[in-house]
């Protein structure tokens, strides 16, 4: 179990790398990763919860910026819920921390060329709120 015993600047290094990967299409959880982090260090919780959440915002506008960037001719608009997403507009993004789900409507929101500002708030607000109830569990 030594290899447990991380400072906790590698620890937020580490949280924030998995908290962006997480918000890609690699799989992933940084919610255990968070937790695990703050039963070693709880005096960093303010800390760890903004580095988790900058870096899984930044791993979700990396996948906005996928679906900006493919072709309008590909059949986006024929995915299931997609109408759901025109209707709601980067609000929707409040949602984009759910597993598999969350991935999805990032690339589509990027697809839909939805506001990028307005995109990334959202998506902060959500996956802070996420983080959050995470950090209150430990």
């Amino acid at each position: 179990m030594e290899w447990l015993n991380v400072t906790a600047e590698q620890g937020l290094g580490g949280l924030f790398l998995a908290s962006f990967l997480a918000a890609t299409v690699l799989p992933g959880g940084s919610e255990a990763v968070l937790w695990g982090f703050l039963k070693m260090h709880p005096e960093q919780a303010s800390t760890a919860i903004f580095l988790a959440t900058l870096g899984n915002t930044a791993g979700g506008m990396t996948s906005w910026a996928c679906g900006r960037y493919l072709p309008r001719w590909q059949r986006l608009d024929q995915l299931p819920h997609m109408h759901h997403l025109q209707r709601w507009g980067s609000p929707a993004l409040l949602l984009s921390w759910l597993p598999l789900l969350g991935d999805a409507l990032c690339v589509a929101a990027g697809w839909l060329r939805l506001n990028w500002l307005a995109c990334c708030l959202f998506m902060a607000a959500g996956k802070f709120a996420r983080y959050w109830v995470v950090a209150q569990a430990v």
